[in-house]
């Protein structure tokens, strides 16, 4: 995709670069030092290629809003209309000014640049660490990750040219360190001994067996889950995979012969591959992870179409790169999997606030298309994704996104206690949504004083949902398991979403697509309320599930046939 006046400007004028830069610059961010774990080795060599991805202002991302809430919200007339690719990426298509102004300054710079986003709000420029210090200020640097020895470029400070400061929200990578682990999405793994395929394996009630190990036959029987094949072909799930974590079709087809019996043992996924992914069947290369996402989607969602989104680093060089160009990929295409789960995330601090509103605007794109996304809220209690020290509580990304669906977790059976690294909080970053004007409040009032100046009360609250995130039983490098995280929550909840799916389709209606403002009015009731549990970290016990909403649970639990019922089905 070309932006439309740009490629095709092969600037061949020999124009000194700081010509454009001699005038006024505004300091548009920067950090005291790298990240704890990076070592800086010196300046960055003057020829050293660079890709520099620019988020262009966005024209009207308060009208995007609107229209998802519109599709979205089951009072609304327009419930259910779901906007196509072109109209949603026209809320936040730069105006006629912000296009006329980047483009004079590619062309004074003797720069190309190519879109992409269908909206055109995000480009790329090639250039060298030399002129991308002169074009923003910066100061390119070559850093060491510790632990794993990879380089990377980075600046701690950079400007924006003053005729470009109201048309250019990021500049990535600039001040924005990578991480190269995925903060250990899975809480903990642990072996356990095979067994053979009990005879009872598809309707084994819940019971003891449940409180101690989770299997797809606990999970159906704990939130009525059907075993009914899905019959639309295109009602797609997706699931996110980064880091090199890679799913293994024989683990799968092991996994299916153990606890899905009655399936067939060849059902697997199709794959697709960005910056360079890929799904490499070595047994020695499979990831739990990934195993555990797929194997709790294929396994739970009865033949809906699963497609695993193996994100690579050949564009990218940590975690929120790869988020970023999935959510562009996702962006670019016509027919994006109607929902998608996300075992992966941040620390809200850690990600600069402008490219965190810009993503949760590309999330709000897709949400407005009739995608659900669901994201794992983290491992961390109220210390974040994982356990860190702190004296804050931590709110997590991009769980604080008003457009995404947070998922928490919860242990045990009759009944469910959320479970204690279950994250959960208060964004920092976006205030409270209209769909928890009630149900914020109310916990709050329940709270009182108790933590005040720990966290933002007038923030967006997660997570929303929750599920069953401790001992999960999979099959992992050939060997059973038991996975513990938010990780196992994601995909359970998102299994039941896509199972609703493929019965609105085949009943001729559009899929559920962004769905808070349905859990939290129509299918409220369709939720089981978790009121015990609490979420310790950052040197406190934490929040406390209770009646309601709260920042351990959310709403609470699936119960699909009211779901389903929720749903109009």
């Amino acid at each position: 995709m070309v932006l439309p006046g740009l490629l095709e400007i092969a600037v061949l004028l020999s124009l000194v670069i700081s010509g454009c830069l001699g005038r006024d610059v505004l300091r548009k961010s920067s950090r005291d030092t790298a990240p704890s774990g990076f070592t800086f080795t010196g300046p960055a060599a003057l020829d050293t290629p660079l890709t520099l991805k620019i988020a262009l202002t966005q024209g009207n991302p308060s009208g995007l809003e609107d229209a998802l809430y519109d599709v979205s919200t089951p009072s609304s007339s327009n419930y259910g209309r779901h906007l196509t690719k072109a109209e949603a990426a026209a809320y936040v298509s730069p105006t006629s000014e912000t296009m006329s102004a980047i483009t004079s300054w590619i062309r004074l710079n003797g720069l190309n640049a190519t879109t992409m986003t269908p909206a055109g709000d995000w480009i790329s420029i090639q250039t060298t660490a030399a002129q991308a210090n002169t074009l923003f200020g910066a100061n390119y640097n070559v850093y060491v990750h510790e632990s794993t020895g990879k380089q990377v470029l980075r600046t701690l400070e950079y400007s924006i040219p003053e005729e470009l400061t109201s048309h250019v929200t990021v500049v990535h990578p600039t001040i924005m360190f990578p991480k190269f682990s995925a903060l250990s999405p899975v809480f903990s793994t642990q072996p356990k001994q095979r067994t053979q395929p009990r005879a009872d394996a598809v309707v084994d009630p819940v019971g003891a067996s449940c409180n101690s190990t989770v299997t797809p036959a606990c999970l159906r029987s704990l939130y009525g889950i059907p075993i009914t094949p899905a019959t639309e072909s295109h009602n797609k799930l997706g699931v996110t995979g980064y880091f090199y974590n890679w799913a293994d079709r024989a683990d799968l087809q092991n996994f299916l012969i153990e606890y899905r019996p009655d399936m067939s043992s060849s059902t697997t996924y199709s794959l697709e591959t960005l910056d360079g992914g890929s799904d490499p069947q070595d047994i020695d290369e499979a990831s739990s992870e990934a195993d555990l996402d797929i194997e709790y989607t294929v396994g739970i969602a009865t033949d809906v179409p699963v497609i695993f989104i193996s994100v690579g680093e050949s564009n990218n060089d940590g975690d929120l790169d790869g988020s970023l160009d999935t959510i562009i990929y996702l962006l670019n295409q016509d027919s994006p999997p109607q929902v998608i789960t996300t075992s992966y995330g941040d620390w809200e601090t850690d990600v600069d606030e402008g490219m965190a509103a810009n993503l949760c605007n590309a999330y709000a794109q897709l949400g407005a298309r009739g995608v659900s996304l669901m994201f794992a809220s983290g491992d961390g209690g109220v210390s974040g994704i994982q356990p860190i020290s702190c004296t804050t509580f931590v709110p997590e990304f991009p769980s604080g996104c008003p457009y995404i669906t947070s998922v928490g977790g919860t242990i045990g059976t009759n009944p469910e206690s959320g479970v204690s690294f279950s994250a959960g909080g208060f964004s920092n970053y976006w205030a409270r949504p209209f769909y928890q004007s009630t149900v914020v409040p109310e916990y709050l009032d329940y709270l009182g004083s108790t933590y005040s100046g720990l966290y933002n009360a007038s923030g967006r609250g997660f997570p929303d949902v929750a599920a069953q995130a401790r001992n999960f039983e999979i099959v992992t490098g050939g060997i059973t398991e038991l996975a513990s995280g938010t990780s196992c929550a994601s995909p359970t909840f998102a299994s039941i979403i896509s199972l609703l799916n493929d019965e609105l389709i085949a009943a001729g209606k559009p899929p559920l697509g962004f769905l808070n403002p349905w859990l939290y009015s129509t299918a409220a009731f369709a939720l089981t309320d978790i009121t015990s549990g609490n979420n310790p970290g950052c040197n406190t016990t934490g929040f406390s599930a209770t009646a309601g909403w709260d920042p351990v649970t959310g709403l609470g639990t699936p119960v699909f046939s009211k779901l389903k019922t929720a749903a109009g089905l």
